[in-house]
């Protein structure tokens, strides 16, 4: 499984980061994101939006909603938040979301039950001043967007 570390400094960086997986992303992308709350996993998919061609203005957590979707850039957006589940889910509707044509990006992403299958692993952690980026891809098409990517 590729793996990438990228350090960032503000949310602007790590809004950039996103930005690049988005403008990368050819369609069917699942990322995954994981970091405990204030890591920056909405400010990634801000970026994410951006590189889609998406306003990043119009992206919120989706926490009350559970799955929010952004049409109208290059590819749609589905965001996810996962974060109001007590326990892992494998609930069919998200199974239904996940594998979209366009990009889905799932914040809480350790709380879905079972193996995603083919995911870009996204871990943010603190770290000094700034917070640690992991990509880590597992599957075919998420190697191929890293790759893309030039992380």
């Amino acid at each position: 499984m590729p793996v990438r570390d990228v350090e960032t400094w503000t949310p602007e960086e790590t809004e950039a980061v996103g930005e690049t997986l988005g403008r990368a992303a050819s369609g069917g992308e699942l990322i995954g994101l994981v970091g405990e709350l204030g890591a920056g996993k909405t400010c990634f998919v801000r970026g994410l939006a951006r590189g889609l061609g998406i306003d990043p203005e119009r992206v919120h957590s989706p926490s009350f909603t559970i799955a929010t979707e952004y049409p109208g850039g290059r590819l749609p957006l589905v965001h996810v938040d996962l974060y109001r589940l007590e326990a892992p889910t494998d609930d069919g509707f998200l199974r239904d979301v996940l594998y979209g044509p366009g990009v889905v990006a799932v914040e809480w992403f350790d709380r879905l039950a079972d193996d995603a299958g083919d995911v870009v692993r996204i871990t943010l952690t603190y770290r000094g001043d700034g917070r640690m980026i992991r990509v880590a891809a597992d599957g075919d098409r998420a190697r191929r967007l890293l790759e893309r990517a030039a992380l």
